[in-house]
């Protein structure tokens, strides 16, 4: 189900906890994190990363932030998709819902708007919102480790110097295309309006289960997004025909690998769900409209 309205708490003594956590790059002063520890005003136990102590003496506590999303019914982020995105995989692990609140440009994940935090911790602590379950994609290189989580994409692009590189696309062992391209998105639909619409991919409606595979800059007239089911698995490699073919691997933006055309890429549909809190009423495609018009 990618769709609800239910919550599910693992509060202590009756009490919610509720993690805050801020991007002092676009927070600055902290002045968005005090907005909303005074907004929860004690009706709620605060938990904040011991690297962002708050000058005031406010009821907060504070720890180190790997273990944050242990003590957390709840979690604020604050700052722009990007925050939401580095937030989003240790909040699924966790199972927590998240609210958003914007300090960037875009703020597809970050709906709440500075002026309104009082209005959204009041709804919040009051239990008056949705829920969105958003699929996340895991990635394994070789077959090896735990594996990346990802909620918008996983990519993987070419290195400098490079002109271009040859990959080859498989679901379930079956060959979708072949490509010679700057890289390839992997976009999830909540990515699929992040850096796979301004390679040429198709919007997706959020609460859906599928891949987009869009080819970034392809040396191809023929090759266009392709959109996959979720419950197959995908593999990539880089192609022979191309003397030392080397590419980058990035999660959510974040650099995770260096690949050869020795390495094999598995993106599987992740075991964890990201829990989007909504709060207002615009739907997916007026916002859709707004940011991006």
């Amino acid at each position: 189900m990618v769709y609800n309205i239910s919550k599910t708490f693992s509060m202590v003594d009756g009490i919610m906890r509720i993690a805050i956590i801020t991007n002092t790059t676009k927070d600055i002063d902290c002045t968005a994190a005090r907005s909303t520890v005074r907004a929860i005003n004690g009706q709620a136990e605060i938990y904040m990363p011991d690297d962002c102590i708050l000058p005031e003496n406010l009821k907060i506590n504070y720890m180190p932030r790997s273990m944050i999303w242990e003590n957390a019914d709840i979690a604020f982020i604050i700052g722009g998709d990007g925050t939401m995105l580095g937030a989003a995989p240790h909040c699924a692990r966790h199972n927590i819902p998240t609210l958003g609140i914007n300090l960037g440009k875009v703020g597809f994940l970050t709906e709440v708007e500075p002026d309104d935090i009082a209005n959204a911790a009041d709804r919040v602590l009051k239990g008056d919102y949705i829920v969105e379950n958003r699929m996340l994609i895991k990635m394994k290189i070789n077959g090896k480790g735990p594996g990346f989580h990802a909620l918008n994409d996983i990519v993987i692009s070419k290195t400098d110097g490079e002109r271009l590189i040859g990959m080859e696309l498989y679901t379930d062992n079956e060959l979708v295309n072949h490509y010679a391209a700057d890289g390839l998105i992997i976009a999830t639909p909540t990515g699929s309006t992040g850096y796979s619409i301004s390679a040429g991919g198709p919007v997706v409606d959020p609460r859906m289960e599928l891949y987009v595979a869009t080819p970034i800059c392809a040396h191809m007239l023929s090759v266009r997004s392709a959109v996959l089911p979720a419950g197959k698995n995908i593999t990539i490699r880089l192609s022979a025909d191309y003397p030392q073919n080397n590419a980058i691997i990035t999660a959510d933006g974040e650099r995770k690998a260096v690949i050869s055309e020795q390495d094999e890429i598995l993106i599987t549909r992740s075991e964890y769900e990201f829990r989007l809190i909504r709060i207002g009423t615009s739907s997916f495609y007026s916002t859709l409209i707004n940011k991006l018009s």
